[in-house]
């Protein structure tokens, strides 16, 4: 017999209030990753929108912000959702507030408790939107079914010491459901542990035991089992949360009450210490854009480097570059694995090796102030 007990109404929130430095100098507090079109035609938000389209209605997608991105955000929601459903968070206090002040806007705005949501990032790259929407859906049902938190973990093919990782604990089994793609007959995993970035040695070990995800950031829940895993494990956030539903539309005194609330991000506050939190195999490939090289996996190479964006090129005993330089023609001669960026104000070349630097250089630049204006 199927079961097909599923939530009756489903919400998304969109988180895309980052103001990472990773892809400087593209990507700058002004501008920060997810509202960059690296390649194709729409900004990395876009993508992420238009990939929810037919899991989730779109009056029930949220895009969470800051104020200072009000703009770009319009901008980049324009054709998917109206600007009623953005969510901006007052001051920057990491994604527990965050994500609690989104929830109280939610129930403020026609969610109920029993309603299921799907917290995702925006400036991830996703390319198999119908393996995306079948995971999603196999975890709203388990979510819904067994009153947990899902999370979506990403089976790691190389030691990647950039990534926290999810230890699967014991099988679990979800109800019968009919899907064009392979689920291990509805089994998934209870989580044993979170794990932050490893060392090398650490991360080659997780590889070999085939105990291990890499953690995509993105969690399903009924919005009631979230609340309650936030009174359980951090009231100090939580206690503020009825003060914070009263105050939807109200900025000031939203700001006012957002202050207090402790700086801490989800998995800290609530994942880590939760027993309610199990684990989806993901069904489809996933990037999260952590840097420049990270395109390597994204694009084919062209002429044995990997092109993002340029006028045209000459590579001549060149080979596994990066060239990110729209407008501008690029040679390159006898250079092999660096990363070219060329935009309107700065250039920057960085073996590929360092490509993680890039956001310490950003770091050490902060105190030049004759540079601000390219941050």
């Amino acid at each position: 017999m199927i079961n097909r007990k599923m939530p009756k109404k489903t919400f998304s929130l969109v988180m895309a209030g980052g103001r990472g430095t990773r892809f400087w100098p593209e990507s700058t507090e002004k501008k920060p990753k997810q509202y960059l079109n690296l390649w194709g035609k729409e900004s990395l938000l876009e993508q992420t929108l238009s990939r929810l389209i037919g899991l989730v209605s779109l009056k029930n997608t949220f895009v969470v912000t800051v104020q200072e991105q009000e703009k770009l955000a319009k901008k980049n929601i324009d054709q998917f959702v109206d600007d009623k459903n953005l969510i901006f968070e007052p001051l920057g206090r990491n994604t527990a507030p965050c994500i609690l002040l989104s929830l109280a806007h939610l129930l403020v705005n026609g969610a109920s408790e029993n309603d299921v949501v799907s917290i995702i990032p925006s400036d991830h790259v996703i390319l198999n939107k119908k393996g995306f929407q079948n995971t999603l859906k196999l975890a709203g049902m388990a979510a819904f079914q067994n009153n947990e938190i899902i999370t979506i973990g990403i089976r790691p093919h190389f030691p990647h010491t950039g990534y926290g990782y999810v230890e699967r604990g014991e099988k679990k089994s979800l109800s019968s459901y009919e899907t064009e793609e392979t689920f291990e007959s509805g089994e998934y995993f209870k989580v044993a542990s979170f794990r932050e970035k490893p060392t090398k040695e650490r991360a080659h070990e997780y590889l070999c035991s085939g105990r291990y995800f890499w953690n995509a950031g993105m969690f399903i829940s009924k919005i009631g089992v979230l609340l309650e895993e936030f009174a359980a494990h951090a009231p100090e956030t939580y206690k503020f949360f009825s003060d914070l539903k009263r105050a939807i539309g109200e900025a000031k005194s939203t700001e006012a009450i957002y202050e207090k609330l402790p700086k801490e991000s989800i998995d800290y506050a609530v994942m880590e210490k939760s027993k309610r939190v199990s684990v989806i195999p993901a069904l489809f490939d996933w990037n999260d854009l952590g840097s420049w090289d990270a395109l390597e996996d994204v694009l084919k190479p062209e002429d044995g480097n990997t092109v993002v964006k340029d006028r045209g090129h000459y590579f001549k005993e060149a080979k596994g570059n990066i060239v990110f330089a729209p407008g501008k023609f690029v040679s390159l001669v006898g250079v092999n694995d660096l990363v070219v960026v060329s935009n309107e104000k700065v250039l920057m070349v960085v073996p590929k090796s360092d490509s993680q630097k890039v956001k310490g250089m950003v770091e050490d630049l902060k105190k030049k102030k004759t540079v601000h204006d390219l941050l």
